[in-house]
């Protein structure tokens, strides 16, 4: 059985205003939110002042901020456009989340090219060792979101930085999702068979397991068409009990953190899902 303290909700999917969520997350018993760092809760909407009160309103609450989300796709460290931007934002995140006491900040960074020869992977690691020096001086990491590379690849680029402050955010249903939406960006057919073998959704977890600071609950599948799909946790192809196995053996005692990007009855949705973990 999952310890509830372990599990934690992305508090912008349930559709409320930002403090009631998380007043409606500590309805539930469990131990964290994960929070979104846009609009009111952006770093330079939060004075250092703010971000003391925001602690304390979380912690007076019974609860803890598991890590804190910025960058869901914008952002490419292996392009060009916008690179210097980006990392000076980055940099502002990580302060940010040390300021908040979850010293995690879990972002999508890019397409990172499987080639090293590509010039885009040298982009990736230069920006990601900026990342690093700075996450290192004020006690934050950047936990990469999984999904658009396979996790030999991530593995590749964590090697390469050499830092602790770059780390993994764990999503096994993006390693579903993202081989069916470059597929579909890319005009080619899906290959199940391979894509399950190159991204290996729960697999990755031994690859990786060293690395993840963070990790999503979350769960998908991919229909005959290649029409990826978000499902409820448990009625998808990930299979949870194997992957929390793999991140146990690897000494995984982070939190498992629900994000519910669609359907109609979000909040009924993350209670299921909490239930659901908490039955691992």
């Amino acid at each position: 059985m999952m310890d509830s303290s372990r599990i934690a909700v992305k508090t912008n999917n349930l559709g409320l205003e930002r403090h009631e969520a998380i007043e409606t997350v500590a309805e539930w018993g469990i131990g964290g939110v994960h929070i979104t760092a846009s609009g009111p809760f952006e770093p330079e909407n939060l004075s250092k002042q703010d971000r003391k009160d925001l602690i304390k309103f979380v912690e007076d609450l019974g609860l803890e901020i598991s890590a804190i989300m910025k960058w869901g796709g914008a952002v490419d460290l292996a392009e060009e456009e916008n690179w210097e931007e980006s990392i000076e934002e980055g940099k502002r995140l990580l302060e940010l989340a040390a300021d908040l006491e979850c010293g995690i900040w879990g972002a999508h960074v890019g397409i990172m090219p499987w080639e090293t020869s590509d010039p885009g992977w040298d982009r990736m690691v230069r920006g990601m060792a900026q990342l690093a020096e700075h996450g290192e001086s004020v006690g934050a990491c950047c936990a990469i979101e999984m999904g658009p590379e396979p996790p030999r690849i991530v593995r590749r680029l964590i090697e390469t930085v050499g830092s602790e402050a770059i780390r993994v955010n764990y999503d096994p249903a993006n390693l579903i999702i993202w081989p069916a939406l470059l597929a579909q960006r890319n005009d080619e057919a899906y290959d199940q068979e391979w894509a399950l073998e190159q991204y290996d959704p729960v697999g990755g977890a031994e690859t990786l397991g060293e690395f993840v600071a963070h990790c999503h609950a979350k769960d998908a599948m991919v229909h005959e068409e290649g029409q990826y799909q978000e499902v409820p946790l448990g009625t998808g192809w990930v299979d949870f009990p194997q992957w929390k196995s793999l991140l146990d053996d690897a000494c995984y005692e982070g939190y498992f953190a629900i994000e519910r990007e669609v359907g109609d009855d979000p909040i009924g949705d993350i209670r299921e899902a909490v239930e659901f973990l908490r039955g691992l």
